[in-house]
């Protein structure tokens, strides 16, 4: 799995540089948490590692691929292949089932002939993986929020990603889903071989990861653990 390199970041906003020379290196199979208040550019960072947003200065690389580079098509190819995406609001699709929305990287992804079938098969696994084989009929509006984030990232890693990027993946949970859901991410992470960057306001879930990062000014300090 590819390292992710980021030197120099810059992001204006408003007038304003919420991202001002930031640099992070993420190893492989490495996970990370970005802590800080909200506002301080901990999203815009993710975004712009997912290619969801431009940069103004600096590079990001994941691997030999220059992210800050991309846009259109390379972008989508991009995500679909090497990142996997888990938000504080799950944004499933409501009208597609468990299974459906699990299966909805495969299709980015071009996915024809045998090569559906083995992703319907892998998106079955997963649920099974996350506890909700029995659920992979039921619709988002049926389900529990734990349940819906846990879709969430059965479909974040569906494609095998090198990272996963996630942004307050358990802020709308109760303290002990929440603390089921961590497990499952970083669980998920290792068990795919992708690395982990995660924001959060949450300090226990903070301290799980191998290092711990504050937003301060625009860039990244490390804290340690």
């Amino acid at each position: 799995m590819p390292d992710l390199k980021i030197d120099g970041l810059r992001r204006v906003l408003g007038g304003k540089a919420v991202l001002d020379g930031l640099d992070l290196s993420l190893g492989e199979r490495a996970s990370a948490t970005v802590v800080g208040p909200s506002g301080s550019g901990k999203s815009t960072l993710l975004n712009l590692i997912g290619a969801l947003d431009a940069a103004d200065g600096g590079n990001i690389r994941l691997g030999d691929v220059s992210v800050t580079g991309l846009d259109g098509v390379a972008a989508e190819r991009y995500r679909a292949k090497s990142v996997g995406f888990v938000f504080q609001e799950h944004h499933l699709l409501k009208h597609l089932t468990a299974l459906e929305n699990v299966l909805l990287p495969s299709l980015a992804a071009a996915c024809a002939g045998s090569d559906r079938a083995t992703a319907r098969q892998r998106a079955e696994q997963l649920l099974a993986d996350v506890g909700l084989a029995d659920k992979a009929a039921s619709y988002p509006a049926t389900l529990s929020g734990g349940e819906r984030q846990r879709v969430a990232v059965a479909r974040a890693i569906h494609n095998g990603p090198s990272l996963l990027l996630c942004d307050e993946p358990t802020g709308n949970l109760d303290r002990d889903t929440g603390d089921r859901v961590m497990d499952l991410l970083l669980r998920t992470a290792a068990g795919c071989g992708a690395s982990i960057l995660l924001v959060t306001h949450n300090m226990e879930h903070a301290r799980r990861a191998d290092r711990v990062y504050e937003m301060r000014g625009g860039r990244l300090v490390d804290v340690g653990k």
